[in-house]
């Protein structure tokens, strides 16, 4: 396809085709594609499918370190990491091939996996891959109700499990009808409790442990490969988000994985970078969510290694110290973190070392600003102040990733300067697996976008007329819709949701609304599906506003709601326990961070700081929220609050809160009355008054003997 880049403004971009008006659809504009890669999209030598990314690597890199983990000591810590090199986890793979033909799976069969990312997860899906099998990751957050669903909807015959979920999958099992799906058996890892083997045994399933899975493939010895096809189903991945009931994914081989991997070698080369068998990467971000699968992948086909969690949340920056990665991937709940405990560490530090780190801070950003590349922009910041925090990351990193769900501009500037590595968001969808554009770390107007598309990404932008969004304004805007071999098949068993996201030019509509800016980089600006109308009838793009107050110094989480019957927003507020709680010392209010929650003087302190810093970042009226409920609980993934990649739930949400968001409004509406009344009462006080006055006036008058004639 020959680029027509004449009058195009954006050197970042390639334009391929022209922008027109679509028969019964709002207009669209030009396709675009990166311009350093306009003609075609990148491939693998001699790689066309994920068992073949794998075969490859281990020949290349067989004695290099693989896949590790932290082994616990009988005191309950954990040790260094260990490693299989790439020989020994090939071996194990092949194993686990062949205990599961042994089993009776069958090529295209369904095989579920659950729990948290760890070896022997990589290994049990890469042994499907060996097999022509179909993987079906489970989030481990998910309770018997949702695994009932996937086993039965996805036709999963084989689970592989981690032995913490053996009391799921036995109540799930309960079913007759995931019985009969699950007619080959249940394999679980790490150690289980006697009792619950028993349990899922007495559902009449065959139960297997690990290294019983690992003796029948040895026994059975080697089974030739069924090698998949570039066309072939290489995953199922349920989500959520398009719709109310789970939703699936389906994805081949070829035109997505091994895709994407290509696009992420062809963007590394052009920034000349690349990475190999000395790089390694945390592994923590659910790998039932397609943003670790990616990096995983990509780090395998390199040659580098993975090492993994011991999965406890609190002890991330443990597992970060003892692997040293030289990539992290997070999203920005992990950020947002960072964030507020360095400027908390900052803050509670004295005078000098405040001085300190803001002058070797401002004067790093300054040159990072003048267009100087992160390793050279401010050598004696890094050495006095920023150094410190890459320690803390394990003072190998090369670069930091964030994705899954947007970061607000202000997290995002501050992270680009503390890291001492380059800082960049990504932006993609499990329907275009996750690296669909990305930013150029060294470019300061990249700062809030998400970057140019990737090499195996073309970006058209429709209009969206009832918001106000079209792709001939200046800049141009609209439903961000996507076209390349990274994307999905389709919604497994829904054809109808299928024809929704799918346009017939080939074309996902994201949702997302986008504008194209500076030099042709993407910026997410709104959002189709989380947007309120008020009663006003002016629309509000929800997840805006909560970026802007999470950057409120006394709002850890935060949920905004709004509805078309109301004029104004609510939200539910967790707030920061260490500075609500100085706040209540500084005011004399006594009891505990839940009882200083429920205090009415402490919301009204939490919503006059959110008030401040909305006005702050340029919030209009109605994107100011109105009233808040102090709640002490996170939102968390265990309390169904968020999901596994730290995005908000917002019906579970709504579910919880309703009580709340009522009470809001209620009080919010008899506040109005009450004003309305005041104002009412003290309008008529003033006619009365004024009347008054005319009448004693008009009396005196009357007293003269009346007006002149």
């Amino acid at each position: 396809m020959k680029a027509k880049s004449n009058g195009n403004p954006f050197p970042l971009l390639a334009e391929v085709e022209p922008a027109r008006c679509k028969n019964g659809r709002p207009e669209v504009g030009p396709v675009y594609r990166p311009a350093f890669h306009k003609h075609g999209f990148p491939k693998l030598e001699g790689i066309e499918t994920c068992y073949d990314l794998f075969e490859k690597s281990c020949k290349l890199y067989g004695d290099c370190p693989c896949l590790g983990e932290r082994p616990i000591g009988e005191d309950g810590r954990a040790g260094p990491y260990r490693f299989m090199s790439y020989r020994e986890v090939y071996a194990a793979v092949a194993a686990v091939a062949s205990a599961y033909t042994r089993l009776g799976l069958k090529p295209g069969d369904r095989v579920g996996v659950l729990g948290a990312n760890c070896k022997q997860w990589m290994i049990a899906m890469q042994g499907m891959n060996r097999m022509s099998m179909v993987c079906v990751p489970l989030y481990e957050t998910l309770g018997d109700t949702a695994v009932e669903f996937i086993i039965k909807h996805s036709e999963t015959r084989l689970l592989v499990v981690s032995s913490s979920k053996l009391k799921v999958v036995s109540q799930a099992l309960a079913s007759s009808a995931v019985r009969q799906v699950v007619n080959t058996g249940v394999v679980y890892w790490g150690a289980a409790p006697p009792e619950d083997v028993l349990q899922v045994r007495d559902t009449g399933v065959t139960v297997l442990s690990w290294e019983e899975l690992l003796a029948t493939g040895v026994r059975q010895g080697d089974v030739r490969p069924v090698k998949p096809g570039p066309e072939d189903l290489c995953t199922i991945m349920y989500t959520s988000g398009r719709c109310v009931c789970m939703y699936v994914c389906m994805y081949v081989c070829m035109y997505v994985l091994v895709a994407t991997i290509a696009a992420i070698k062809a963007f590394l080369k052009n920034f000349k970078e690349d990475i190999g068998p000395s790089d390694s990467y945390l592994s923590f971000l659910p790998l039932a969510h397609i943003f670790d699968r990616v990096v995983e992948e990509l780090m395998l086909h390199a040659g580098g290694c993975v090492g993994y969690w011991q999965g406890d949340v609190r002890k991330v920056l443990e597992d970060v110290g003892a692997l040293k990665p030289t990539l992290f991937a997070g999203v920005p709940r992990v950020f947002e973190r960072v964030y507020n405990g360095i400027r908390d560490k900052v803050a509670s530090g004295s005078f000098f070392s405040r001085l300190l780190f803001h002058w070797a801070y401002y004067r790093k950003e300054f040159y990072l600003k003048m267009g100087f590349k992160q390793s050279v922009a401010s050598p004696i910041s890094d050495l006095l102040v920023m150094s410190s925090i890459k320690k803390k990351l394990g003072g190998r990193v090369r670069v930091l990733v964030s994705g899954s769900a947007p970061l607000a501009n202000q997290i995002e500037a501050f992270m680009r300067v503390v890291c001492c590595a380059p800082f960049v968001q990504g932006y993609g969808l499990t329907e275009t697996c996750a690296a669909s554009f990305i930013a150029n770390p060294d470019n300061p107007l990249h700062l809030g976008t998400v970057g140019a598309p990737m090499p195996c990404t073309e970006l058209r932008l429709e209009a969206v007329p009832e918001l106000g969004y079209f792709p001939s304004s200046q800049p141009p805007q609209g439903e961000v819709c996507v076209r390349g071999p990274a994307l999905f098949s389709g919604y497994y068993k829904n054809e109808q949701l299928t024809k929704e996201a799918l346009d017939d030019d080939g074309f996902f509509h994201t949702g997302d609304v986008g504008e194209i800016t500076g030099d042709g980089t993407l910026k997410i600006i709104d959002r189709k599906k989380n947007i309120f109308k008020l009663s006003q009838g002016e629309y509000i793009a929800v997840e805006k506003v909560e970026n802007v107050y999470k950057t409120c110094p006394l709002v850890e989480q935060i949920w905004v709601y709004g509805d078309s019957t109301e004029p104004c927003l609510v939200a539910v507020v967790v707030p920061k326990e260490k500075a609500l709680l100085n706040w209540a010392a500084e005011n004399h209010l006594d009891g505990d961070f839940a009882a200083v929650c429920d205090s009415p003087a402490a919301t009204a302190a939490v919503l006059s700081a959110m008030t401040a810093t909305g006005k702050a970042e340029k919030l209009n009226s109605l994107e100011q929220v109105k009233a808040v409920k102090l709640v002490p609980e996170q939102f968390t993934v265990e309390n169904e609050l968020l999901t596994p990649s730290f995005k908000l739930k917002r019906a579970p949400l709504l579910n919880r809160y309703r009580a709340a968001v009522d009470d809001m409004y209620k009080r919010l509406a008899a506040e109005a009355a009450a004003a309305a009344a005041a104002a009412a009462a003290a309008a008529s006080a003033s006619a009365s008054a004024a009347a008054g006055k005319e009448a004693k006036k008009g009396g005196k008058g009357g007293k003269g003997g009346g007006p002149a004639a």
